[in-house]
């Protein structure tokens, strides 16, 4: 997995047995992988791109397919793994359009994930599944989140028996999503939306103002205070206004939205310090917004555990934000370590549960997280 912050890949080992609903996993390693810098500046630059030159976006999807492939060998080797059996590779977000638009006379949603699956095939002598959103996108969904089949997996032994209560599992990635799974919910019942930005305008920030990939552990922004001015200005866009099925990208969150967040900080220098503090708070005022109004609307509905992964859980003072944010409204905030769940592996376990899935001829998708009007079986697969 390499998500919408491009900061490098994931890798995730496990074991896979059961079909459908009844499939188990175990977790046996996770590695991560920065980018290059240097491959890093090409994949933002052309993500979301209005002018991209098609011979590099050629030349990235190899170059990606052979790094995908030698991170996947390395974790192997280091993990002591024996052999593979299959690959799931999501590969890297270029675009994602869940909303039809006009385009040459006809309306289309669109979304493209770069990454040659064929080269690590052949790289690895192993089958490999990608491009696992595109299926549901012609089923009529958004194509995202996708996580959300993962996640009632995992947790929904927590959402059954006498007093079972409900789980909230959010992923704080470049994008923040969440999965609400109800006291005994089936998987038709699951809600699952983007809440917002996760990571992405911190780190957008973080570089144009003080020139690091991203505030470690929040220091930057904990000495800062919210200009709250900018953060209502930013809870106004359209995205947050729309109801669920939803799902965002660098074409709602990336370098236009940040440009316009930094004029909304107002004043000709606002201090650095206040602007990634406002940015923090976005990510956390935005996710107890939609908490509040689409999944703890219904007073029935009972729940209690609002289980946290994905990078944005190392930023501390992000952390701090969301639990102010959740307490509140009765959230007791875990993080998904403690159920097995490396807050680092999840997003990549979950598109190697996705291709097993769908090796297994299952769907893998939910309808109702993504809009689509049947659960399909999801990807692509290369053989070597």
């Amino acid at each position: 997995m390499s998500g919408t912050s491009a900061d490098g890949i994931n890798v995730a080992l496990a074991d896979f047995t059961g079909r459908g609903l009844s499939t188990r996993f175990r977790l046996r390693a996770h590695r991560e992988f920065p980018f290059p810098a240097a491959v890093r500046k090409t994949i933002l630059t052309l993500m979301n791109a209005s002018d991209a030159g098609v011979p590099d976006l050629a030349r990235l999807n190899f170059l990606l397919g052979e790094l995908y492939a030698q991170a996947v060998a390395e974790a192997q080797r280091r993990a002591h793994a024996g052999r593979l059996e299959l690959i799931g590779c999501h590969g890297q977000t270029l675009y994602h359009q869940g909303d039809a638009r006009r385009f040459l006379g006809h309306a289309l949603a669109c979304t493209w994930q770069t990454g040659e699956a064929a080269v690590i095939a052949a790289r690895l002598g192993v089958p490999v599944v990608s491009d696992f959103r595109v299926a549901d996108m012609a089923a009529g969904g958004k194509g995202a989140p996708l996580v959300p089949f993962f996640d009632f997996i995992a947790y929904r032994d927590r959402s059954v028996g006498r007093s079972a209560q409900g789980v909230i599992a959010q992923n704080l990635g470049g994008i923040g999503n969440l999965t609400a799974i109800g006291p005994h919910a089936k998987l038709e019942d699951v809600l699952a939306f983007d809440t917002g930005p996760g990571n992405m305008v911190i780190d957008a920030l973080s570089e144009l103002l003080v020139h690091k990939k991203y505030d470690r552990d929040g220091r930057i922004a904990a000495r800062g205070e919210i200009i709250e001015g900018a953060l209502a200005w930013a809870l106004r866009r359209r995205f947050f206004q729309q109801t669920p099925p939803r799902t965002a990208g660098r074409e709602e969150f990336g370098r236009e939205f940040v440009a316009g967040f930094l004029r909304a900080c107002g004043r000709a220098r606002p201090r650095n310090e206040d602007v990634l503090a406002t940015a923090t708070a976005l990510t956390a005022r935005s996710i107890s917004h939609a908490l509040c109004r689409f999944v703890l609307h219904d007073k029935t509905a009972r729940y209690r555990d609002y289980i946290v992964s994905g990078g944005g859980t190392r930023n501390r003072t992000l952390m701090r934000m969301l639990a102010a944010e959740v307490a509140p409204l009765g959230l007791r905030i875990r993080s998904s370590d403690e159920f097995g769940i490396p807050s680092a592996a999840k997003e990549a376990l979950a598109f190697a549960l996705l291709a097993y899935q769908t090796w297994q001829r299952q769907p893998g998708n939910v309808p109702s997280a993504t809009g689509a009007k049947r659960a399909v079986v999801l990807g692509k697969i290369s053989f070597p």
